[in-house]
């Protein structure tokens, strides 16, 4: 328990001197700074290499929090109720007295928004003053960070501070919903959307290639390893590593398996993980099977699509 104490206290540390720390959070690793300080913000961007115009997702402990900054609305109270803390990221209205850097959001009037469910981060949410910005620990376009050791070998010594938390428990990002005018999905990630709609109990309208970045995770490009991948794959070609979603009985070295029998959950979940063994493993091409386009798996079907942009 001390030891836990005294990392939150690390993290704390850097964090109130603008520095940016990597966070666990359910979904992927983040990588954090003040909300309200444009230089921590800056910093993010400028570590990831992330284009201005891609709005930052900021975090918060929990609703009274996030009074300060955005307008609610009774869409949001019912999902917020729901699903947060957990994998489900917002779009508000932000407040015109809010504090939040005009750098997160690219002085847009709305604010992406997340209650993390990782007990690590919750613990780090409550002993500071101020929300927390928080993309994907990474650089821009590629590969998500699952664990800490992810992390150190996207950034190396870039990076402040890492607050390892284990491995990320779903593996994909969140799901981004806007609540600013009907509800409309932005973002495929780890809360399905048939689960938001019987919540809301009407059909959720979906857009995940908007021309206006109100959200991350939209641009062609994202969640590359790097090499080329090839989507709804039968076979591999020559010096092309194959991912399956299930275990086969005839196995090649060149084969990777997302889960042993077709688990779309632990396919997600190893997703990322897969992607950056086969790279390591020196493949320089990758080939992934059809995989079933019915809940978490449209958010997989996602990630390879922009992959596949390479």
């Amino acid at each position: 328990m001390k030891s836990i104490q005294s990392n939150i206290k690390k993290a704390k540390d850097y964090l109130d001197k603008n520095h940016c720390v990597a966070v666990p959070t359910e979904t992927v690793y983040g990588l954090a700074g003040n909300a309200y300080s444009n230089m921590s913000v800056k910093k993010i961007f400028n570590l990831k290499k992330r284009p201005k115009n891609n709005p930052l997702i900021v975090h918060y402990l929990d609703v009274n929090k996030l009074k300060d900054d955005c307008h609610i609305d009774d869409n949001f109270i019912k999902l917020y109720n729901h699903f947060s803390p957990g994998p489900i990221t917002f779009i508000l209205k932000l407040k015109k007295d809010s504090k939040i850097s005009k750098f997160v959001t690219n002085k847009q009037t709305s604010l992406a928004v997340r209650f993390p469910k990782h007990p690590l981060f919750r613990k780090l949410l409550k002993v500071l003053d101020y929300p927390l910005a928080a993309p994907s620990a990474n650089i821009s376009t590629r590969l998500s960070s699952v664990k800490a050791s992810d992390v150190i070998e996207e950034f190396g010594s870039k990076i402040k501070y890492v607050l390892d938390g284990g491995r990320c428990q779903i593996g994909v990002e969140s799901t981004i919903i806007n609540l600013l005018s009907k509800p409309t999905i932005l973002r495929f990630g780890g809360l399905g959307i048939s689960k938001i709609e019987n919540i809301l109990k009407k059909k959720v309208l979906i857009k995940t290639n908007s021309k206006k970045k109100i959200a991350p995770g939209q641009f062609p490009l994202h969640y590359s390893p790097g090499i080329p991948l090839r989507i709804n794959a039968k076979k591999p070609k020559k010096n092309e590593a194959l991912v399956l979603i299930k275990k086969r009985k005839t196995t090649f070295k060149n084969y990777y398996y997302l889960s042993k029998n077709n688990n779309l959950q632990q396919s997600a979940k190893n997703l990322y993980t897969i992607l950056r063994k086969i790279k390591k493993d020196g493949y320089k091409k990758i080939a992934v099977e059809k995989i079933q386009n019915k809940g978490i798996g449209k958010t997989i079907n996602d990630r390879l699509s922009r992959a596949s942009k390479y």
